[in-house]
């Protein structure tokens, strides 16, 4: 009765570690952030395919230790050190904090956008040129990797992220279209 109790005890408290690490996956980012994404896309113009693949690459779906700890989803440098503790010391970083991940997003909005201001991004590209846009942002120095413009777009055509780049009104006649059939 005991060696049964005692494993028991050993089996949920497994399961209990277990859970409290529990990581983002892929679908899970894509459902939590979508809609920030969609909302800075449609503040910005910059396509919500872009803001989430980039995220999910940067921050490997949410589960650095940059995001963790400082919500930091883009690897984005700040001029004060952030600190945060890890196995009980205190860490600085080059890194940004961000209150939110929100903000992270939003701040990321605003480095590309800088970048599309001055010219090293192409101002001409559409929320529908996802492709264009990885390779423009690689080519403003937003990225030193030679393959990161093609590690970027795998996650976005693997997760088909583009879909969220349709135009609102384009979804909301989609969605009418939809329910009238129903």
């Amino acid at each position: 009765m005991k060696k049964t109790l005692l494993i028991a005890t050993l089996v949920i408290s497994c399961f209990t570690v277990s859970a409290q690490t529990a990581k983002n996956t892929s679908q899970s980012y894509i459902e939590q952030f979508k809609d920030n994404a969609i909302s800075i896309m449609r503040e910005t113009g910059i396509p919500a395919s872009i803001i989430l693949g980039i995220a999910m690459h940067e921050s490997g779906n949410g589960n650095s230790t940059i995001a963790q700890k400082l919500n930091n989803q883009f690897g984005i440098k700040g001029n004060s050190g952030s600190v945060y503790i890890k196995n009980k010391k205190k860490v600085r970083s080059a890194y940004k904090k961000y209150d939110s991940i929100f903000d992270s997003f939003a701040d990321f909005a605003r480095v590309i956008t800088q970048r599309r201001d001055r010219g090293a991004i192409s101002s001409e590209l559409t929320a529908t040129e996802y492709e264009k846009w990885v390779k423009s942002i690689q080519r403003s120095g937003y990225a030193s990797s030679k393959k990161w413009a093609a590690q970027v777009l795998a996650i976005i055509r693997k997760h088909d992220l583009d879909e969220l780049d349709q135009q609102p009104a384009q979804k909301q006649q989609i969605a009418q279209s939809v329910e009238a059939k129903q």
